[in-house]
């Protein structure tokens, strides 16, 4: 029973952390302290590690000799390869989605972009941007696909949160638009084609460290 509990207390400890993390109020190489994180949520030090190597799992933190648990810090070369990846299997679940959408979806996805366009910040344009995604790749009914779909969001989403956290401004997505059309007119290769170069544009903007300087930070805007 008491595993049980602390597995329990420890799946909440790491989502979360993982929460922080993807939104940016962690900042790469932050460290995460045992002692202060199990006195946060009044547990055992054991749910705790067992919530830091769940985030290692999940490549958001790592554990560094002699200077502890840290947020895990990434790069352009990872930013490349999670649009690189996403381009892949967005594709391929669109293909798959498309014979399944329905005017209702449609015309769903298209409000979810007129409010990204509105966006007056850089977390309400990610939560729309990935309901777009989710209406237009949902009906594929693959759910292995759609869950490593999800884990790219996730990871986009940090990149995103790290590189914008301020000077974020409104922008009207074209992409969205062009894909719906192609969509509601049955072109289903272009709608994918115009999404795979789409979710490999990659964005730079300055961004500060947690020691206050500044670096150039990257993103996938898409």
């Amino acid at each position: 029973m008491a595993k049980e509990q602390d597995d329990t207390i420890a799946s909440r400890i790491s989502r979360v952390l993982a929460d922080r993390i993807i939104r940016g109020e962690l900042a790469p190489d932050a460290r995460l302290r045992q002692d202060h994180i199990a006195e946060e949520f009044g547990a055992s030090h054991v749910p705790v590690r067992e919530a830091f190597r769940r985030l290692e799992a999940q490549g958001l933190a790592i554990n560094v000799p002699r200077r502890g648990v840290r947020v895990a810090s990434f790069d352009l070369k990872e930013v490349r390869e999670v649009a690189e990846m996403r381009a892949a299997l967005e594709g391929l679940a669109l293909k798959h989605a498309a014979q399944h959408l329905t005017p209702a979806i449609l015309d769903a996805a298209e409000d979810a972009t007129r409010e990204g366009d509105a966006a007056a910040d850089v977390h309400a344009w990610e939560e729309a941007n990935r309901r777009f995604h989710r209406l237009i790749l949902a009906p594929c009914g693959m759910p292995r696909l759609l869950a490593a779909i999800d884990d790219l969001h996730a990871a986009s989403a940090r990149f995103l949160f790290s590189a914008w956290q301020s000077g974020w401004e409104k922008r009207t997505d074209h992409d969205h638009r062009a894909i719906l059309a192609s969509l509601r007119q049955g072109r289903i290769e272009e709608a994918a084609a115009v999404l795979q170069k789409h979710v490999q544009w990659i964005g730079r903007a300055p961004a500060r460290t947690s020691a206050g300087a500044t670096r150039e930070a990257f993103a996938i805007v898409g």
